[in-house]
């Protein structure tokens, strides 16, 4: 491996490696996505679940799936390196997509099928559950070491001490997701059809095999990859900085930011891109690296950390602190975008998706539209919109991080008033068609959902991009695979937030006559429309929030170790500055 305190030139890396790179997320979101996208009617269909259980069971998942990022980022930064992580993480996915496709394999593994005429099926006992549940946890632990480090594995693969790089470093976040979002149309078309007509153990079998697939193709590229030595716990040395600060919190702050505590050597292993330079913010904070004479250490040693830093690791803990409002900015987007896999699944399930007499579109394939348009943006937005914003904003990247994803805030807010407006118009139909009461599809082509679907896919395009992209540069380098987590925790607490808003809203929104907003068993008894647009005032509310927080940031200040990037115009001691 390449010791984070080595300046050699870099010898591996590079787009050499991108196929490698690229081919396992292909294979591996095909997997992922088409463990998932379809879930739902699994779980509804083969398993007999109620709507709103296999509802919250799914967000449930997927904000433990995008918890567990945190414990697979600190074993990468800490300990076993991304690369590692990424294999072993993986193979334990792997299992439990194995366990899952036995399950739809093996008829005793799952209950009888629903007899004709009958209204209620027999649901899955707690053995038949226990298999789902397992299956689905070593899938969010699975999921936990990859998703924090592949994005940052990738962009560890271009040297930003080099200028030549660094460009291609923001590209790369683009055709990442680009190459994400083929593998996602392809799950949500080709997967989800062959679960609804062919059978479930194919439908889950092909996934299992693709991860294995993509298992090799990761493991394939190991002698050309650029492999960063892991530099220690990241949260010890957050935690350190904080017992010290406190420690000190009675002395008075010195006059001159210059008098605080600097190593250079010490903090070689977690700075190669650069060192932080100090900020004026969360003067508290500078404490933990003022000399005292109780510190008691020799020039030349490393002193005790638990009570004196250097300015470099004050400013690691400062910069993960300002990204926090940020951070949390992002937790609506991925609630409003949650409801694409539960109730605006269950809409294309009740309309009329027919595309000939013999053929018609899987509910589930509807995704493919979300999927379709955010290609469609990130090559539009890297192809034309990014050079031409370039002349005016003078960004190599065209646009600020903030910017692109207030974009996609905006737009995820049309997304859902759109929804609300298409659910009315949905009932409309059934109703003068006599269809409120019943199960049958009503005559409205599931093309009308076509809109809230694109505007969803544009607005990940922006937003979610945008995100990464922040995390990853305002991150101190030594904890991007903890910055990576910060953007899945995002995505689970969005998760969690749509089981919380969807368990709240089912519950107040009862009436005594048995009506609901979101009900169980017809949702053209309920008021859907009402759900999208309370989800619309929340973004609304959160977008006026990120306003606020966007124009108070203050990039991290990094003065970069290479003279010839110190020099140039859009690096040097602001570099952070210019995104």
């Amino acid at each position: 491996m390449e010791s984070r305190g080595s300046r050699r030139k870099r010898q591996n890396g590079g787009l050499v490696t991108m196929p490698f790179i690229f081919a396992n997320e292909a294979c591996e979101k095909l997997a992922v996505v088409g463990f998932s996208a379809n879930m739902i009617s699994y779980l509804t269909t083969q398993l007999h679940m109620p709507l709103t259980k296999a509802a919250n069971t799914l967000t449930n998942f997927g904000g433990t799936s995008s918890l567990t990022p945190l414990l697979g980022a600190f074993m990468a930064d800490a300990y076993a390196g991304r690369f590692w992580t990424i294999t072993v993480a993986s193979i334990i996915y792997q299992i439990g997509m194995t366990s899952l496709t036995i399950s739809a394999i093996l008829p005793h593994l799952r209950p009888p099928p629903c007899k004709l005429g009958e209204q209620v099926c027999q649901e899955a006992d707690t053995g038949q559950l226990a298999i789902l549940y397992a299956s689905l946890l070593l899938g969010a632990l699975g999921s936990g070491g990859i998703r924090p480090c592949v994005v940052a594995f990738g962009a560890d693969q271009f040297d930003e001490s080099d200028p030549k790089q660094t460009t291609k470093t923001w590209r790369y976040f683009n055709w990442y997701y680009f190459v994400m979002g083929v593998s996602i149309l392809v799950a949500v078309t080709v997967i989800v059809y062959i679960q609804d007509n062919i059978g479930w153990g194919w439908g889950l079998g092909i996934p299992t095999i693709a991860m294995f697939f993509s298992i090799i193709a990761f493991i394939g590229g190991y002698p050309l990859y650029r492999n960063l030595d892991p530099a220690g716990s990241p949260f010890t040395r957050l935690l350190q900085v904080s017992v010290a600060a406190f420690r000190k919190r009675k002395l008075a702050m010195v006059s001159d930011p210059e008098l605080l505590y600097q190593n250079d050597e010490l903090d070689a292993p977690i700075s190669i891109g650069g060192k932080l330079l100090h900020t004026i913010h969360m003067k508290f904070l500078d404490k933990a690296a003022i000399v005292v004479e109780e510190d008691n250490f020799k020039q030349g040693q490393a002193p005790n950390l638990w009570r004196l830093n250097t300015v470099h690791r004050v400013e690691e803990l400062k910069s993960i602190i300002r990204m926090g409002p940020i951070w949390a900015a992002g937790i609506l987007l991925i609630t409003a975008y949650a409801q694409q896999s539960t109730f605006s699944l269950q809409q294309a399930k009740s309309m009329d998706r027919h595309l000939t007499k013999s053929f018609q579109i899987p509910a589930g394939s509807m995704s493919v539209f979300t999927m379709t348009s955010m290609l469609t943006t990130i090559a539009f937005y890297d192809r034309i919109l990014v050079p031409v914003a370039r002349k005016f904003t003078g960004l190599d990247r065209g646009i600020s991080f903030l910017h692109r994803m207030g974009i996609g805030f905006v737009i995820s807010i049309f997304a859902t008033l759109v929804a609300g407006f298409v659910e009315i118009k949905r009932k409309h139909v059934a109703s003068a068609h006599g269809l409120i009461n019943s199960h049958q599809p009503v005559p409205i082509p599931v093309f009308w959902l076509v809109p809230q679907y694109c505007l969803h896919g544009i607005a990940e395009a922006f937003m979610s991009i945008g995100h990464l992209e922040f995390f990853y540069d305002q991150a101190p380098e030594s904890m991007r695979s903890s910055a990576m987590a910060l953007f899945w925790t995002a995505i689970s607490v969005g998760n969690y937030a749509s089981t919380l808003l969807v368990t709240l809203v089912h519950k107040f929104s009862a009436g005594s006559d048995g009506s609901n907003w979101l009900p169980d068993d017809n949702l053209n008894k309920g008021k859907l429309e009402y759900f999208y647009w309370l989800i619309t005032l929340l973004q609304v509310a959160n977008l006026i929030y990120y306003l606020f927080c966007a124009k108070m940031y203050t990039f991290k200040p990094i003065q970069v170790h290479n003279k010839e990037i110190s020099d140039s115009k859009e690096s040097g001691v602001e570099l952070a500055n210019k995104v």
